[in-house]
């Protein structure tokens, strides 16, 4: 069976998560050190510890909480106001589907004449491709660009 969440659901689940945020934030300005996760637990009533991980999971996602390391109580807090919060973007559908477009041809142009600066330029567009989150895309190219060199190294 399938569980639909409700739009109730989802608020309750943002009221909790800024609760979680609130409460980790005093902790650290009283303690000076990030709450444990069965500190959090205890202080906001809920069950389990995995549901702590969860609320802080999307925290972290969403760009409000991160972890100095992978220590215990490295927590901090980057904003407390949810307006505030950084929004991770990545490009649009349009923005990937224009830059392997753009990729496809500059290997298409370097099979046709080969070309130093075509093969530098195709190394900055497969480099962005890994910074903007494309890994899918980054793999499958590099992969096309290393085949590429070994058939050349093989001439």
């Amino acid at each position: 069976m399938v569980e639909v969440k409700s739009m109730a659901n989802i608020e309750r689940s943002t009221k909790r998560q800024k609760e979680l945020l609130t409460f980790v934030d005093s902790f650290i300005q009283g303690h000076g050190y990030g709450p444990s996760y069965r500190e959090i637990m205890r202080a906001l009533g809920y069950k389990s510890v995995s549901t702590v991980a969860v609320h802080i999971d999307g925290l972290m996602t969403k760009g409000y909480l991160r972890k100095r390391d992978r220590s215990a109580r490295s927590l901090e807090v980057v904003t407390t106001h949810f307006d505030d919060a950084p929004v991770k973007r990545g490009p649009t559908p349009a923005q990937e589907k224009w830059i392997i477009n753009v990729i496809n041809d500059k290997f298409n142009s370097l099979e046709e004449a080969e070309n130093a600066a075509i093969l530098d330029e195709l190394y900055v567009l497969i480099g962005a491709l890994k910074v903007l989150g494309l890994d899918g895309a980054h793999v499958a190219t590099k992969t096309r660009l290393i085949d590429y060199l070994k058939g050349q190294s093989k001439s």
